[in-house]
């Protein structure tokens, strides 16, 4: 059996989303670490205080999702099978690096934390996403030309996420309700990530993984390129790869898809949130997919692993 480990983005943070994994012996190394990040705050505490607003600015956004992630990998460890495919959505690209062995867990959230300073920097202002479901390519192409957006994520389903200014989005949300979308909402992220607004982002985070000694990957486990779906065989040009992802399209329906022809038996998306395995169910409705959050304990992760991924 092989599992798809999905390491989810920004966007869906919650007040309990470290419910299973906030007190697991194995992961408190990851809360301590996250909490020098974060001005010596205890991440469990602070989704728990915070405003949905608070939770949702740029870096404390990216810190907390990519934490959630290696967390949920670090107190699952042992009843992981032995083949893994591993992909992150955007910010959890990273994350997912982390969950495969090729960069150390705190290397990893220092080097969110980095990811999100420099996009903020690099960030026009007022620029944020919006989501459009329902509408074809081509549609979804001649709005952006028309609005000067671009396709930030590709996901399955004619459902595209895209980046811009904020008023341009608001005026491309109109066209596109006018045009008969199945949804249009905006997305609680705060710069126009994977389009070419950020370009100068890209080579400067590069430099930032340049500065990292990258580990050696878990034996069975196949990472794969948010870009382009394809498996990371060679470290330099993955990571010039999840540099790049920063100002190109995401394309996700790819990865999935990789995912589906590298022989994934089922999906387990590590949080927060059940976006990523909602998609997953869509577009293999074949392939068992469930999210961290849809379990009350690790224990019931731990034995839907044993019947649909097993050792």
């Amino acid at each position: 059996m092989t599992l798809a480990i999905l390491c989810s983005g920004q966007g869906r943070q919650h007040p309990g989303m470290f419910v299973l994994t906030g007190h697991a012996p194995a992961a408190a190394f990851l809360f301590a670490h996250a909490a020098t990040l974060l001005g010596g705050r205890d991440p469990r505490e602070i989704v728990r205080t915070e405003t949905s607003e608070a939770l949702h600015h740029n870096r404390i956004s990216q810190i907390l999702c990519t934490l959630q992630a290696l967390a949920a990998a670090t107190a699952l460890r042992d009843a992981l099978p032995d083949r893994l495919i591993v992909a992150g959505y955007s910010v959890g690209e990273v994350a997912a690096w982390g969950v495969a062995g090729l960069l150390d867990m705190t290397d990893a959230l220092d080097l969110v934390a980095q990811r999100a300073e420099i996009m903020d920097a690099a960030s026009p202002p007022g620029d944020g996403l919006l989501f459009v479901r329902g509408l074809s390519r081509d549609a979804i192409d001649g709005l952006c030309a028309r609005h000067d957006a671009a396709v930030a994520i590709v996901n399955p389903g004619d459902a595209f996420v895209i980046g811009g200014n904020g008023v341009a989005l608001g005026a491309l949300s109109d066209e596109a309700k006018a045009l008969n979308a199945a949804r249009v909402v905006r997305v609680p992220v705060e710069v126009a990530s994977h389009t070419k607004r950020l370009a100068a982002a890209s080579p400067a985070f590069r430099d930032s993984l340049g500065k990292v000694a990258p580990g050696h990957p878990r034996t069975g486990t196949r990472l794969l390129s948010g870009i382009d779906g394809a498996p990371v065989l060679d470290v330099a040009s993955g990571l010039d790869k999840l540099a790049a992802q920063i100002s190109q399209t995401v394309r996700w329906a790819a990865c999935l898809q990789g995912c589906i022809e590298g022989g994934a038996t089922a999906f387990l998306e590590l949080g927060p949130g059940p976006a990523l395995s909602e998609m997953a169910a869509g577009a293999y409705p074949g392939t068992p997919a469930r999210s961290l959050d849809d379990f009350r304990t690790l224990q019931g992760a731990s034995a839907w692993l044993a019947r649909y991924a097993p050792r």
